[in-house]
């Protein structure tokens, strides 16, 4: 199937933090990979000058959001897939100038969905991993 990325782009656009505030930019996707990426700036640094860990949390998160939903994008008729529960590891302080992160599914059922999304710096430092569990809803009907 066809993937339309700027379709998916325009959708999470609406996502402000992640998108407009954190400036989470959706790199890539394909049926079994989604890619994003983040230019490192000063407001992405904690007091002791390295980069927050809620900015490189915001970067997995929503790199899980979009290959959770991809199913929406590619025709299914289900409601959205949100995060149930994560867990993410911090492995090495970023070195580089922009954060590159990168999913998998591990699992995807009906309802219930597990990813590992790979976070890399730019100089290809293995920064941190995040595993979600994404649960999808009900896809709502239409009000009458």
């Amino acid at each position: 199937m066809d993937i339309d990325l700027e379709e998916i782009r325009r959708f999470f656009a609406a996502d402000r933090f992640a998108c407009q505030q954190a400036g989470v930019v959706i790199d890539a996707v394909t049926e079994d990979t989604v890619q994003c990426g983040m230019a490192l700036t000063a407001q992405h640094l904690n007091a002791g000058g390295g980069v927050q860990g809620g900015a490189i949390f915001t970067l997995a998160d929503l790199t899980f959001a979009v290959h959770s939903n991809l199913p929406l994008f590619l025709g299914a008729n289900t409601g959205i897939t949100v995060g149930q529960s994560c867990s993410i590891s911090y492995l090495a302080r970023p070195r580089g100038k922009r954060l590159i992160a990168r999913s998998a599914c591990l699992s995807r059922g009906k309802t219930i969905s597990v990813f590992r999304v790979e976070i890399h710096d730019d100089l290809g430092n293995f920064v941190a991993e995040m595993r979600g569990n994404g649960v999808t809803t009900r896809k709502q009907e239409a009000a009458r």
